[in-house]
């Protein structure tokens, strides 16, 4: 008896608790009318770091408030400069995006150090970074090898939210901490779909989503990022924002992704994130 009384409890408690800080709401980042696919309200500059590349807002050291972060993992043998338009995408969305300089991201090291990088320029009052950087809002994608080392570094508390793109199977699910948006490629033959489900399956402990994008193979990321774009800007901006204008593409009865069959192939959520509340507009 008690154990059916405690079960629902929980899942409420969980539900709530990876839902984005509502604080983050009044940060005032422009709202970009659903339009996640166009660039966003932010021109760009790019740091070429030797272990770290940075995408971010080109005037952020005038800014009026703190940018969330994502790390990002390159595919087996890449760099960052092939994602390079859907990194300074996210950029214009008003991310700082911390890109791992390595073709062998799997264990999540130099993702990781990213943060530390960003800690370090938030810090120093002869940055651009200089008290410009939320650190407590931090994601983690990366596409293959790097959606692998995605799910690896989201066992960090450090990161709120995972967006693995056609990841690789060599990571562990079971140590992320918040809530994951998986996405496959519907005609992948490297990372074939099936492989992102069965991850989606295990991840029962965490809100998670799987989308498995229309027509995408492996390598449609790669360069113009096409219909990824969106969606994972989407994803962010409620994840790590707060924008309350994205929680509808995901959450709710009205879940826009659910519906939208010319972009998706698939989408399923599990029970935990069919209770995040949708959106009230």
């Amino acid at each position: 008896m008690y154990r059916r009384l405690l079960l629902p409890l929980i899942a409420l408690v969980l539900a709530l608790t990876t839902v984005p800080h509502t604080a983050i709401a009044d940060a005032g980042f422009p709202s970009v009318g659903r339009n996640w696919g166009a660039p966003g309200p932010y021109a760009t500059a790019v740091d070429v770091g030797a272990v770290t590349t940075l995408y971010y807002p080109r005037d952020i050291a005038q800014s009026p408030r703190r940018h969330p972060v994502i790390i990002w993992g390159n595919g087996t043998f890449a760099f960052p400069v092939v994602y390079r338009d859907l990194l300074l995408h996210w950029a214009s969305h008003g991310f700082i995006v911390a890109a791992a300089n390595t073709p062998q991201s799997n264990l999540g090291i130099s993702m990781l150090a990213g943060i530390d990088l960003l800690a370090s320029r938030n810090a120093n009052p002869g940055s651009v970074f200089h008290d410009r950087v939320d650190l407590s809002r931090i994601g983690a994608s990366g596409h293959s090898q790097g959606g692998a080392a995605a799910i690896v570094v989201g066992a960090d508390p450090r990161v709120d939210t995972i967006l693995p793109i056609q990841p690789g199977p060599l990571a562990n699910v079971n140590a992320v901490g918040g809530p994951m948006f998986a996405l496959a490629g519907q005609y992948d033959s490297i990372v074939w779909p099936t492989l992102v489900k069965a991850l989606y399956d295990d991840a029962d402990h965490i809100p998670a989503i799987y989308g498995e994008v229309r027509g995408a193979d492996h390598f449609t990321v790669v360069g113009d990022p096409g219909p990824f774009a969106a969606p994972t800007t989407a994803w962010f901006r409620f994840q790590l924002m707060g924008d309350e204008e994205a929680r509808g593409e995901f959450f709710g009865s009205g879940c826009r992704i659910c519906s939208d069959t010319r972009t998706w192939s698939d989408v399923r959520r599990n029970p935990l994130a069919l209770q995040v509340p949708g959106t009230t507009s």
